[in-house]
């Protein structure tokens, strides 16, 4: 299985009868060092500073304790250590001084780096994508994310098997000779063990591909039933950590888990929202999205993800109290631009305007502008509830310009199509007549056959 997991420890105490405490027997955190690189030819938008801070914040919500960090300007990577190989000397010296005994790099190593640098060092080496997919493995909750959190290690882990037998291979000598290392009686079992292990992964692999395939099939007929019924479906999107949980609760009086922390939810869900003209419409939280996202993940949570692009509007939830709300916004950008969804109608909202004490709207529009963010957005509170009837009326317009302008006169008898209309649609005007009810004004597209034989009735 993958590595082992990097839970957040609880502070667990054993007390006397009259309540002293003994003493503690909370298991210590593991003492890591982090090491970023800022590389010319990445042509990244964040400094080597900033990302850095984001992957002490990845560690410590994984249960790690950073004790450190350093980082390196580069023109390319290193193909032995990923960094310099003064770096590395520093780095050695740095984790003697600190005790860590763990070491992370935030960028992704590949198999042969992350080898070296183990040997080098003598201390386990993590990179940012083997972080992230431990969190994810710490926070799936639903049987779907535990599948899709499952494949992604286990892609992730299959070109990096080769290092977790070398004890073996060590012991096979795979010249076949003892010029080349080999014990007779030991010969061959390492790599063996390698083949086997392979094989059972492949196997495993598959058979998550299918479980999550069947997933894929069910969301699907959901999607259609759904299409059908007309509900418009509104996703919010936007950097880990940016309120979109909290958003969701405010907005539906849901009880979604929220907390301070990176990829504090994981699994999507749904609530039904009425927006101010009475429209029902399915507002979905989706997993927020971190730079370096790790392509495993992405593949794995395609099925996820999918939900985005059924979406009729999309709520780009930004932190505008951030110190990297630019970059957060570029990061959610480019991503939705990977996943060909970029083209989806988009709502900006700027969160956590509450933490602005004494900023007026015109300095919040220059903000917005300085960080090249769109001029057309919606500032609210999600924590106090600030901007929410702005929110919902702004939503209620975008979604109205992509339905079908209808005008029709339904029957008394047909009170269902008045009410549908009102649940599904946007009602401009509304008039009762002797023969029915006179109804000028939008619907989604797929309800409008249902009304066609009543638009063209004598009025």
């Amino acid at each position: 299985m993958f590595s082992a997991r990097l839970k957040e420890t609880t502070i667990n105490e054993i007390r006397t009868q009259d309540g002293k405490r003994l003493h503690s027997t909370a298991t210590p955190r593991t003492r890591a060092l982090l090491v970023g690189a800022e590389v010319e030819s990445f042509r990244s938008p964040w400094k080597a500073e900033d990302s850095l801070r984001e992957l002490a914040l990845l560690a410590d919500t994984a249960g790690l304790e950073v004790v450190g960090s350093i980082y390196q300007r580069l023109d390319q990577p290193y193909p032995k250590f990923f960094i310099g190989p003064g770096k590395v000397k520093e780095l050695a010296a740095l984790r003697e001084q600190t005790g860590a005994g763990l070491i992370v790099f935030d960028d992704e190593l590949s198999p042969g780096q992350t080898r070296n640098l183990e040997e080098e060092l003598q201390v386990g080496v993590l990179d940012r994508t083997a972080l992230i997919l431990d969190i994810f493995a710490q926070h799936a909750r639903t049987h779907e994310g535990r599948l899709q959190v499952e494949l992604a290690q286990y892609q992730y882990l299959l070109p990096r098997l080769r290092r977790q037998w070398t004890h073996l291979e060590r012991q096979a000598g795979t010249g076949g000779g003892t010029s080349s290392g080999g014990v007779v009686g030991l010969r061959g079992p390492g790599e063996t063990q390698l083949e086997i292990d392979r094989r059972l992964i492949d196997r495993r692999i598959a058979w998550l591909k299918e479980q999550l395939a069947d997933v894929h099939r069910h969301r699907e007929l959901y999607r259609k039933r759904r299409r059908r019924s007309g509900v418009p479906v509104v996703a919010l999107v936007g950097y880990t950590n940016a309120g979109k949980s909290t958003l969701l609760n405010a907005l539906s009086g849901a009880d979604v888990y929220a907390a301070n922390q990176l990829f504090a939810t994981l699994d999507p869900t749904t609530r039904q929202i009425t927006l101010p003209g009475g429209q029902e419409v399915l507002l979905t939280d989706t997993v927020g999205f971190i730079q370096k996202l790790p392509t495993q993940l992405v593949a794995a949570f395609r099925a996820t993800l999918e939900e985005i692009d059924e979406a009729d509007l999309l709520l780009h939830v930004v932190d505008l109290t951030h110190p990297n709300a630019q970059e957060h916004a570029q990061t959610v950008e480019h991503t939705l631009k990977e996943l060909g969804v970029a083209r989806r109608p988009t709502l900006t909202v700027l969160n956590k305007v509450d933490l602005m004490a004494g900023v007026g709207a015109a300095e919040v529009g220059r903000i917005v502008a300085d960080l090249g963010l769109p001029s057309d957005f919606v500032a609210v509170s999600a924590q106090r509830g600030w901007g929410l009837d702005a929110l919902r009326t702004r939503i209620e317009e975008t979604i109205a310009t992509a339905m079908v302008p209808i005008e029709a006169l339904i029957p008394y008898q047909r009170n269902d199509l008045v009410s549908l209309w009102h649940r599904r649609g946007v009602v401009e005007q509304e008039e009762y007549a002797n023969d029915g009810t006179h109804i000028l004004g939008r619907l989604p597209r797929e309800l409008a056959p249902q009304y066609a034989q009543y638009q063209n009735s004598n009025r």
